[in-house]
């Protein structure tokens, strides 16, 4: 348009105007080219603007990538401060508990070779504290038994005076009941000192059962192709090991990402199984995965990741509790106060009733002590989705087909879980039954069914088929309220016993007023 304006400014003249025209038509010609002029100089004012912008630009952009750099240079060594402070601390834990493990070892015992005849074996060698406490309860033993003998040579006398056989060895009735008493006297102080050394002998064995069960962990971690603090994914830190199953580790951990400590379940696949069966347990895994990531409730463990580590391996990542499992606290205190009791079960609970409020409600299957974990506060969450079962919407009242019959802890299961004849039908009732044995075991210090037998023997002899009617001890006295939860708990008729959200509805089961 400009070009146009010049052309026809320089041939303007030709044009035939008068004087009026011609003067006005200059005007206009040199207001247009003041603007002109002043485009000009708005636009090399602008050019030189978009090129101190574009120069800004380069600016902020060399400086925005040095602070990317530098903020990543500084996450690196912040990462790997951190990280080295957390492997020294674990590495002083790990010496600590070697060293405790040597101190413990003297006084309770330790493993050791064991010979007989030709074949060789590991067992179990008594400390000196045990063997001390072993060697009290045979002196008094033999104490009694010499009392008993002395008592019994007393009678004898005794008798033989009435006899009137040998008098001169006979004793007056005086004598005989002051030396009788004695005897009594002493035998009770004995069984008294006997019973004291007993209740430290059970002590003793609690603190042995420890001892083995930390003997087994360092064991397993020594034996770990991950005790050496490796960084997973690139975020998570692997400390110490907390225990160790039939195909998983599972290791205290730090998230470098989110700065808080978690759980990593090691899942290692048997490098001798056939391909179809390491898809089968990863189809499991990931199949468990799917249902505990939705879970989040604070009576629920919860799950934070899965990634896989090589081909063979994965992990997935849970809430780390601090505190111990319930199985480790009964083994410490087989017995548990009834409020302590109530408590716990009044949590296991709450986290039952969530996952059947659910659109799609959940059988945890597998729920027993072990798979019970406290957080540093004391929580309880339940936790080990591995056997738990989704209830489809197309289920009727009578629950859905168990299809994974000899899976769980027999203990803990109901008597519809063992049955042969036909697929059994399950539903909630089957954690209700579980609960019911876990409270029993709290409140009494045994289970209610199979106590002493393996899972081979409970199979073997049917024994909770045969379990129709719980029996309860005489001692410790329990409240009535907690054993009728129990009761109906371990109603043995499935169609008779409540499912999770009837039986919460128990007075027992809850602390509001009424």
């Amino acid at each position: 348009m400009i070009s146009n304006f010049i052309f026809w400014q320089e041939n303007w003249s030709n044009v035939p105007l008068g004087n009026d025209e011609r003067v006005a038509l200059q005007e206009e010609i040199s207001v247009l080219h003041g603007k002109i002029a002043t485009l000009e100089e708005e636009f090399n004012r602008s050019r030189q603007e978009a090129s101190d912008y574009r120069h800004l630009s380069h600016q902020l952009e060399k400086e925005l990538k040095e602070l990317r750099d530098h903020d990543q240079q500084s996450k690196t060594k912040r990462i790997k401060v951190l990280s080295d402070l957390l492997i020294s601390v674990s590495k002083a834990e790990r010496q600590e508990a070697r060293m405790k493990i040597r101190q413990e070892s003297l006084r309770l015992g330790n493993i050791g070779v064991v010979r007989a005849g030709t074949i060789i074996s590991e067992g179990w060698e008594d400390g000196q504290a045990l063997k001390d406490l072993n060697a009290h309860l045979r002196s008094l033993l033999e104490m009694k038994e010499s009392i008993e003998r002395h008592r019994k040579s007393l009678k004898k006398r005794q008798s033989d005076k009435g006899d009137g056989n040998d008098m001169e060895t006979g004793i007056s009735d005086e004598d005989f009941h002051v030396q009788d008493e004695i005897f009594k006297s002493r035998l009770a102080s004995i069984k008294r000192e006997e019973e004291t050394y007993l209740k430290e002998k059970d002590r003793y064995e609690l603190e042995k059962g420890r001892l083995i069960r930390e003997m087994k962990r360092i064991r397993d971690e020594d034996g770990s192709r991950f005790n050496n603090f490796p960084i997973l994914n690139q975020r998570y830190a692997l400390l110490n090991l907390l225990g160790k199953g039939g195909f998983s580790e599972v290791y205290k951990a730090f998230d470098l990402v989110e700065n808080r400590y978690v759980a990593c379940k090691l899942h290692s696949l048997n490098g001798q199984w056939s391909e179809e069966k390491k898809q089968s347990y990863i189809r499991h895994a990931i199949r468990e995965y799917n249902i505990h990531k939705t879970l989040v409730h604070p009576h629920i463990v919860r799950l934070w990741d899965i990634f896989e580590i090589d081909h063979n391996t994965f992990c997935t990542v849970l809430e780390y509790c601090s505190g111990k499992d319930l199985d480790a606290v009964l083994k410490a205190t087989p017995m548990l106060p009834e409020r302590e009791a109530r408590i716990i079960i009044v949590q296991i609970f709450h986290g039952l009733i969530y996952l059947n409020k659910r659109p799609q409600r959940i059988i945890h299957y597998d729920l027993k002590p072990g798979n019970v974990l406290f957080d540093e506060v004391g929580v309880a969450k339940v936790t080990d989705f591995g056997l738990s079962k989704i209830v489809e919407d197309d289920v009727g009242s009578q629950g859905m087909e168990l299809t994974s019959q000899g899976a769980g802890t027999y203990w803990y299961l109901p008597p519809e879980c063992f049955e042969l004849s036909k697929t059994p039908l399950i539903s909630s009732k089957v954690d209700v039954w579980s609960a019911g044995v876990i409270l029993y075991q709290m409140l009494f210090g045994r289970r209610p069914f199979g106590h002493d037998q393996t899972q081979e023997r409970i199979l073997r002899e049917d024994t909770i088929i045969n379990a129709r009617k719980v029996e309860f001890p005489s001692k410790p006295s329990v409240s009535i309220e907690a054993k009728e939860l129990i009761r109906r708990c371990l109603t043995y008729n499935q169609t008779e016993r409540p499912d999770v959200l009837t039986i919460a509805q128990d007075p027992y089961l809850s602390y509001s007023k009424r």
